[in-house]
């Protein structure tokens, strides 16, 4: 048998707790080896077991979960999954949690906790495995601003399509930092909740020279400007009306068990912009994106993943390299540059 993964669940309600256990235990490949109520138990916990994932709370007694985080980050870095409270704080606070190192989050449902959690299930089993196989990183005191690239003019303008899942935020946020503001227009699906990509949006719209939506049914796709797909509420889709491009939002059912999913977005591409359009695969777990990376290529889009070194999880990267959608793998810190050299070139590909 292959070693369970070992998890601490760190939560100051005894009810969150024992369903953390209830869950995990439930899954034959992990186990919860400790569970702590607040930040200090756990840090001696943490002494004690050794785990493989920690699962924490963000607003605790004692000691913020930020800055819990904060300090483990910077002085013992492993694998963190957030629980949070589905609110605008609540995602605030997330997000700065995911800029501070921790590879993902799962909501605590507003009401009915018991049966909210456990329809998570499966969720929370997923993303202690992405956290399990995923890159801990140490938190940086200060992080940089990175320096705004150029982009010449040029006559061809193109689409870009990013798709990205665990660790996305972080990895979007290095990708779109330095773009110029005559960057092509850019269309992005990020598996996130509902209620998160409000504030995902105004952070990036806020460190970027680019303009950054949350994506609206019919609104035109132009230069300068960045789309991100609303979480768990609709596909997002690039259609046509008359000579102008404009997001197409779908209800639909999941795909991949995704809504927003990459794929979707990916064969909107190929079927409507063809070789007008650049297909990037960020950092993520699953296969989401990879067939629809495929058809972009086969219409004639330049097409990269980012490389395994960089990534927090490489499975959608690597499955998009495994059956030849991506033309290459491209470490984080140069698709910038990438995304704006495929925007001024012409596609040779028959």
């Amino acid at each position: 048998m292959t070693k369970k993964i070992r998890v601490l669940c760190v939560d100051d309600s005894a009810l969150v707790r024992s369903l953390m256990v209830e869950i995990i235990n439930g899954h034959p490949d992990m186990e919860v080896v400790a569970t702590a109520p607040d930040p200090l138990v756990a840090r001696e916990l943490i002494k004690q077991h050794n785990p493989d994932v920690l699962t924490l709370d963000v607003e605790m007694p004692r000691m913020d979960g930020l800055d819990f985080l904060d300090r483990l980050m910077r002085l013992r870095p492993m694998p963190v999954v957030m629980v949070s409270s589905l609110t605008e704080r609540g995602s605030e606070v997330t997000l700065k949690a995911l800029e501070l190192g921790a590879v993902d989050f799962v909501t605590k449902p507003k009401l009915g906790l018991r049966d909210g959690l456990m329809e998570y299930s499966d969720l929370i089993a997923d993303k202690i495995r992405a956290a399990a196989a995923s890159r801990p990183r140490q938190a940086m005191r200060q992080r940089p601003r990175q320096r705004m690239l150029t982009r010449p003019f040029s006559t061809t303008e193109k689409l870009v399509m990013i798709g990205a899942s665990t660790g996305g935020t972080e990895a979007i946020r290095q990708v779109l930092e330095p773009l110029p503001p005559n960057s092509p227009a850019i269309m992005i699906t990020q598996h996130m909740p509902a209620g998160f990509t409000k504030s995902f949006v105004q952070r990036l719209d806020n460190l970027c020279a680019v303009q950054v939506h949350e994506a609206e049914d019919g609104q035109r796709v132009l230069p300068g400007h960045v789309y991100l797909a609303p979480g768990g509420v609709a596909h997002m889709k690039l259609a046509r009306s008359g000579a102008n491009y404009i997001v197409q939002l779908d209800y639909g059912e999941p795909v991949n068990r995704h809504r927003p999913s990459v794929d979707v977005l990916f064969h909107s591409a190929a079927e409507v912009a063809g070789r007008n359009a650049v297909g990037v695969l960020l950092t993520g777990m699953g296969k989401d994106g990879a067939q629809g990376m495929l058809a972009m290529k086969q219409a004639g889009a330049i097409t990269f993943a980012q490389d395994e070194a960089s990534c927090v999880v490489f499975g959608m990267p690597r499955e998009a390299l495994h059956i030849g959608a991506a033309d290459e793998a491209v470490p984080l810190s140069e698709i910038s540059e990438r995304i704006l050299a495929a925007a001024g070139t012409t596609n040779q590909r028959v």
